[in-house]
């Protein structure tokens, strides 16, 4: 990756970095400190749960479902009971008969059973679980118990879903949010209308979901997961249970790789339940399918859009219908819905907004959170009438974006203010000027890089480049007055500081970042960050880069409340005030000079603890029509996408991903490069390869040979123009989360570069072939 251009330069050594000596460790917020989990995980020897073991260990399996929509009849266990080793078989009627699981949606609602009791309404669904002395005697088990099933036909179409017979009692829309603004009469010179569809993406962590239960001496468990939200989990696992909260203990383990949820909750309470039952530790480790059909993944869309512009391109009225097909159970459909709604028009400013959208329950499977789920798929499409409208009035692509740029100030189409930081014009400037990659040079050793790579078939010749743009935006932290909070606590003995904080680090870098401010504010550089589990204090999901600034913020008020009990009896001996004395480089210093102390000499002999919460300002349900002051903050990205398209093939490859983000202030530079890098990378697989197809309800390609993901191959080069430090006031550090809004940009950018390269109109994702092809 390049470093960024002139507008700043946050990639550059700081100058406390640059004095280091070598093999030193840069120190403090600002700094690119190095990720204490780097050397084990690139070594193989950091501790996943897949890696655990206890003494009379038992494996469980999982029985699922082979049809999207059935009736159960009958399940026979006898046979798996029947199989030597097995100790347990579980089914719907070994669970308390309200015992339901999953996020509950904005009505509260859990509507997803642990194991499918009377209905399975997705492929793969849980029927059953086995306990046993060897996973492939669990297995074995689980295969031979018999259901019995009753078929009923699949609804996977989501626009019959409205009509169809209810999938659920709770019926079959999750929600239906109208947003209205303006004057509904407006009309403009020019109109442009699309059609948009985006596929259903999957996570793919490159771990797959496992887990150690242990029954405990009070009749509780403790789990050992890579759970994103430990607390969370805990509670919901402990009510399908029936167990108090107390009597269920949650460890988090190792994440291996996390961008949504991580753990089915089914998975864990199957495994809890079994640990129960047998009264020994169960291990449960998934295949590849299993992990497939046991998480969500992102929400399939369907968008239509008519924007209405005067004659010059700025935006008089924007008309959408979107319709989110979230399958079979609610988890977060509702929230998804929220953001496609507010984002509908993307960082531009319209003074008409009408909008309809829906989230709709389908026998698909389950979709649920993923990095910028709903701001995404509109995100595709808003940006593709942009593209559209640029065409029909006859001006650039970036300069139809700066005409209707939104800035500080500005109203969302829900009526919220944005009084955060918008620098949209700035950051598409920061791409549209920065310098573009050269050509190819038509020479055999330059073949591979032509769509194809070396050996395809394709003729040079039927190569075209084309360069897209896209600007993104994401909210940050829960919406529509989600109670955000975390508790962190900050211990310092001697030398060293210990941070105990139930904030999952997912590999987003939280524990990097919380050493990072205890450094900053106490000038200790050994800081030692607790494991965590589910009797600290409560952090919150890991979602929506929340740990960055709730969890983060609380780590700052410990360790400030700390600061305070180190410096106030120094001060006191000087006769001056606290404000007086800085902590900086590893030095206790007075303002006139007379004082010179190492941190290290004044800690030494004391132990000093605090424990802070940090709760940002509240936000509100959006109303009936879609307004309300729904959102604490936001994050926005513009990106410049280059691909080379086979017009006579349909192969695409991308050449140069350039982004500019508004990132408030750089906590640490190479951490938000890499994490933007990471963004692009999930981008440009939606963009070109990712599908998680499904037929009548089925899953045809649960596996990594048949769900393509992006590869080292696959992945452009990823050049930073700017991280642009516009500080958010209301922020912890004035700091944005940088991970979900690059992963939003990048599908549309890529389009819009195919769509410039080919003449063609580019309206759903992932770009097949048939799509590129023009010769």
């Amino acid at each position: 990756m390049s470093s960024p251009t002139d507008l700043t330069a946050p990639a550059a050594p700081t100058a406390s970095e640059a004095e280091l000596p070598d093999g030193a460790e840069p120190f403090g917020l600002g700094t690119s400190a190095r990720r204490s989990d780097a050397l084990p995980k690139a070594l193989g020897i950091y501790p996943y749960a897949s890696d655990l073991w206890a003494e009379g260990l038992l494996w469980g399996a999982v029985l699922r479902s082979p049809h999207p929509h059935a009736r159960i009849v009958s399940v026979d266990t006898s046979a798996a009971l029947a199989v030597p080793g097995v100790h347990a078989v579980v089914t719907a009627a070994d669970l308390p008969s309200a015992s339901v699981e999953g996020l509950t949606d904005r009505r509260g609602v859990a509507d997803r059973p642990v194991l499918a009791d009377g209905l399975v309404r997705h492929h793969g669904e849980p029927v059953a679980a086995v306990a046993a002395d060897h996973p492939d005697t669990a297995r074995l088990a689980a295969a031979s118990i018999v259901v019995e099933y009753e078929l009923l036909e699949p609804v996977t179409d989501p626009e019959q879903s409205f009509t169809c017979p209810p999938l659920h009692p709770d019926g079959n829309l999750f929600r239906h949010l109208p947003l209205r603004t303006g004057d509904p009469e407006a009309v403009g010179e020019v109109v442009v209308e699309g059609l948009y569809q985006v596929g259903r993406q999957d996570p793919a962590p490159i771990g797959a979901e496992a887990g150690l239960a242990v029954p405990r001496p009070d009749g509780g468990v403790e789990l050992h997961l890579s759970s994103t939200d430990p607390h969370g989990d805990r509670d919901r696992t402990a009510a399908c249970l029936g167990l108090e909260p107390d009597r269920v203990r949650l460890v988090a383990t190792g994440v291996p790789g996390a961008t949504a949820d991580r753990e089915d909750l089914s998975f864990q309470v199957v495994l809890a339940l079994l640990a129960l039952r047998t009264g020994r530790p169960v291990k449960m480790t998934l295949t590849r399918e299993e992990s497939f059909h046991s998480h969500t993944s992102r929400h399939p869309a369907l968008l239509r859009y008519r924007h209405h512009a005067d004659a010059e391109g700025r935006l008089v009225k924007v008309e959408a219908q979107i319709l989110l097909d979230g399958g079979a159970y609610a988890e977060v459909s509702a929230e998804a819905l929220a953001a496609a709604t507010a984002f509908s028009v993307g960082p531009y400013t319209c003074p008409n907004v009408f909008v309809d959208a829906w989230a709709v329950r389908t026998n698909n499977p389950p979709a649920g959170r993923m990095r910028g789920e709903g701001a995404l798929q509109t995100c595709f499409a808003y940006e593709s009438q942009l593209d559209r409208l640029a065409a029909l009035v006859g001006v650039d692509p970036v300069e139809i974006r700066r005409r209707n740029a939104m800035t500080t100030g500005d109203p969302l189409p829900t009526g919220q203010a944005v009084t955060c930081p918008a620098p949209v014009a700035a950051l598409l400037d920061a791409v549209s000027t920065a310098p573009l990659p050269a050509l190819p040079v038509d020479d055999p050793d330059s073949e591979w890089l032509l769509p194809g790579g070396p050996g395809g078939a394709g003729d040079p010749a039927a190569v075209r480049r084309g360069i897209g743009y896209a600007l993104g935006m994401v909210h940050m932290l829960g919406a529509e007055g989600e109670d955000e909070v975390s508790t962190a606590t900050v211990r310092v003995s001697g030398d060293h500081a210990t941070v105990i904080c139930a904030a999952v680090d997912v590999g987003q870098g939280f524990a990097t970042l919380a050493r990072q401010i205890v450094q900053s504010v106490l000038g200790v550089s050994e800081v030692y960050i607790a494991p965590v589990d589910s009797d600290q204090s409560v952090a919150g999901p890991s979602a929506r880069g929340r740990h960055t600034w709730v969890s983060g913020g609380a780590v700052e008020r410990a360790a400030v409340m700390v600061r305070h009990q180190l410096l106030q009896p120094i001060a006191a001996n000087f006769g001056m005030s606290v404000e007086l004395l800085t902590i900086a480089d590893g030095k206790i210093s007075s303002y006139d000079g007379v004082l010179g102390m190492p941190v290290t000499e004044a800690l030494e002999g004391k132990e000093l603890w605090a424990t802070a919460q940090c709760r940002p300002h509240p936000t509100e349900p959006l109303d009936e029509n879609g307004q309300g002051d729904a959102f604490v903050s936001i994050a926005f990205c513009a990106m410049r996408a280059v691909v080379d398209v086979d017009i006579e093939l349909g192969a695409v490859r991308v050449v140069d991903v350039t982004v500019a983000q508004d990132v408030g202030r750089a906590l640490n530079p190479r951490q938000i490069e890499e994490r933007i890098e990471a963004g692009v990378a999930q981008g440009v697989g939606l963009a070109l390869l990712e599908d998680l197809r499904t037929e009548g309800g089925r899953l045809l390609n649960p596996s990594l040979t048949g769900y393509r993901l992006p590869t080292a191959l696959d992945t452009p080069e990823v050049r930073i123009a700017a991280l642009l430090e516009e500080r958010d006031v209301v922020a912890t550090f004035g700091a944005k989360a940088v991970s979900a809004v690059p992963a939003v940009a990048a599908p549309a950018a890529v389009a819009a570069a195919v769509r410039a390269a080919t003449g063609l109109p580019v309206a759903r994702l992932p770009i097949l072939p048939e799509d590129a092809i023009t010769a």
